[in-house]
């Protein structure tokens, strides 16, 4: 697996996620300090917002010129935006339009690069199940890491060191992909529209893909989207070694995920995603820590399990040629059910306890693995075999 596109492609993917987990905190530390929580908020949801309005597009382009050099672009952008706003807290307090800007800008990158990610792995890998299941550790590792770095670097050196050095982790992902070579299936000529139309035919035609994503919505809206902020206030300061369980758990999912190959990949992650139900179940029942913790352990174990075989799924069921508009779709459809839920968390906690919300959690989650199994495409899908690929010929400069 360890070719050398597979190799730059990881070391691009994991400092990405880096910089990516850095953010939030660094945003939160940085901005909360000068515009307080209310100015936190306001950049953070422009950015979403301007990921997800992008995304379906950017899966059209990653198709017509290369999943690899938008993803590049992507980088490119948000080392800029990252470094100029390095460059505003020179002063001391930026400009709040700035920040609003630069937030807008990067959620753009953000949102063009994120269909590119599952359509660039059957490229570089000859093995896309453990290409994913290691890509999943790395992922898990990154989040435990780039809240933790961010926050020290904060207090050591300032907002100007950290936004610096998450600018340069998008410069070294960006020159990781510039590295690797891979052939790029030359589009048939068309118009925008004409691709998302193409894109929505092939994401329609699949019964099995559409119907994880219609029941991903509710997963999104009534589980996944509320947790953090109503998880974090019941929980209180403990939270962050609950947090460490979880993200431990995924690394053991993706070690989990590179073993298993199952014939029915996505009956075998539904029946792995039932576990979750520890997360919110431990959460509603008030539970000491370490039962917390064995819980979110358990949870994010069969979290990482089904996103291993979904995005092994995904990259061998759809044809290259769409692939990244195929993942657009998928991918706008799933964060949009989590933006709801998140949008939700706080009137909701206004009119029902978090503990009981937290209980409802856990029933929805029992109630969405047991709807995959019940869906007949999605329980019979069988694994397919991924078209194999060979290390590319070195191309002279």
């Amino acid at each position: 697996m360890w070719t050398r596109s597979f190799s730059l492609y990881f070391g691009a993917r994991t400092i990405s996620l880096l910089g990516d987990a850095m953010m939030p905190v660094a945003s939160a530390l940085a901005i909360g300090k000068v515009y307080g929580i209310a100015g936190v908020g306001y950049v953070l949801a422009i950015w979403t917002a301007s990921a997800v309005l992008v995304m379906l597009f950017g899966g059209v382009v990653a198709d017509r010129i290369g999943a690899r050099r938008l993803m590049i672009g992507a980088d490119v952008v948000r080392v800029f935006t990252q470094g100029i706003v390095a460059l505003a807290f020179l002063d001391g307090a930026p400009p709040y339009p700035l920040l609003l800007v630069m937030a807008g800008l990067s959620g753009m990158a953000a949102g063009v690069f994120e269909p590119c990610v599952n359509g660039m792995v059957p490229l570089v890998a000859k093995d896309p199940q453990r290409a994913n299941a290691t890509l999943k550790i790395a992922e898990a590792v990154t989040h435990l890491a780039g809240p933790a770095l961010a926050g020290v670097l904060i207090m050591v050196a300032g907002p100007v060191f950290v936004y610096t050095v998450d600018a340069a982790t998008f410069l070294v992902s960006g020159v990781c992909l510039l590295l690797i070579r891979v052939a790029v299936p030359k589009p048939e000529p068309s118009d925008v529209l004409s691709d998302l139309r193409r894109g929505w035919e092939e994401f329609k035609a699949r019964n099995w893909m559409w119907s994880v994503i219609l029941v991903w919505v509710f997963w999104g809206v009534l589980v996944v989207g509320p947790y953090v902020p109503l998880s974090s206030q019941v929980i209180g300061a403990d939270y962050g070694w609950v947090m460490a369980a979880l993200g431990l758990g995924t690394v053991l999912g993706g070690v989990v995920a590179i073993r298993l190959r199952p014939r029915r990949p996505l009956a075998a992650g539904a029946v792995a995603l039932s576990l979750y139900v520890a997360v919110p179940l431990t959460v509603a029942l008030g539970l000491p820590l370490p039962a917390l913790m064995i819980g979110h352990l358990l949870g994010g174990c069969a979290l990482a399990f089904w996103s291993v075989m979904w995005s092994t799924t995904v990259q061998t069921q759809v044809a290259p040629d769409v692939v990244n508009r195929v993942n657009a779709y998928q991918v706008a459809g799933s964060v949009a059910g989590m933006a709801v839920g998140q949008a939700l968390a706080g009137p909701i906690s206004l009119v029902i306890a978090p503990r009981d919300f937290m209980l409802g959690s856990a029933l929805v989650t029992l109630g969405v693995a047991a709807a995959l199994l019940l869906i007949k495409p999605v329980r019979n899908l069988p694994r397919a075999a991924p078209t194999p690929t060979t290390e590319p010929a070195p191309i002279p400069a």
